[in-house]
């Protein structure tokens, strides 16, 4: 069973392989591996999207390179297979990112992607550093993580979904700010699990078990 994390140059791929790796040879789940190969994203057996940056850049960068658009909507939406988004990888779930200009994402979880907004003035943005997660809905992928539990984070942007069905946790900063999102076969963090320590190492390897 093999987890596929997609490399189109933009996301933070060695802390997350080593992270996944862990998780994967703790729990038994199979390979990881680092591919922008379209035949290998669109065999997988769960497919990890990271990102990192402004949300127009990577979804051309995603776009640049031939068929890997078109693999990741075979294996998400006709084979459903599990999918985790990572920070600006959980951005582009949205149906439109507002990021310097407006960008169509892959709408798996209707709602756009918007400035944080803090009502503080004394709160800097991008948000950046740990914050406290709040569970909003219980989900497979959060089992073992509660209210309270740090997450790390670094961006200036945050999804708002159209439905709070889809919203699993936030967290606060002069605002909620969405930190974890899920629709079916797919979910998303804006935050980093891969650097979130013991809340993250596991998210990751409840993901790894996941069946949707």
């Amino acid at each position: 069973m093999a987890t596929v994390l997609v490399d189109y140059e933009s996301g933070n791929l060695h802390s997350a392989e080593k992270a996944f790796q862990r998780m994967a040879v703790e729990g038994g789940h199979g390979p990881v591996v680092v591919s922008a190969d379209p035949a290998v994203v669109a065999t997988a057996d769960r497919i990890v999207l990271p990102g990192d940056g402004a949300f127009p850049a990577c979804r051309r960068g995603l776009q640049a390179i031939d068929g890997l658009e078109a693999a990741l909507i075979e294996a998400v939406e006709r084979r459903g297979v599990p999918f985790l988004g990572i920070c600006v990888g959980m951005q582009m779930l949205a149906t439109t990112g507002r990021e310097y200009e407006e960008v169509a994402g892959f709408g798996w979880i209707p709602g756009e992607v918007v400035a944080i907004a803090p009502a503080d003035p004394k709160l800097k943005v991008p948000h950046m550093g740990w914050n406290d997660l709040v569970i909003d809905r219980a989900h497979p992928v959060l089992e073992g993580i509660e209210t309270g539990e740090h997450a790390y984070f670094v961006h200036g942007y945050h999804m708002q979904v159209s439905d709070n069905a889809n919203l699993l946790a936030h967290v606060d900063y002069g605002a909620p700010i969405t930190a974890i999102v899920g629709n079916g076969n797919v979910v998303g963090t804006q935050f980093h699990p891969e650097k979130s320590q013991g809340a993250g190492l596991r998210l990751i390897g409840n993901f790894l078990c996941w069946r949707p």
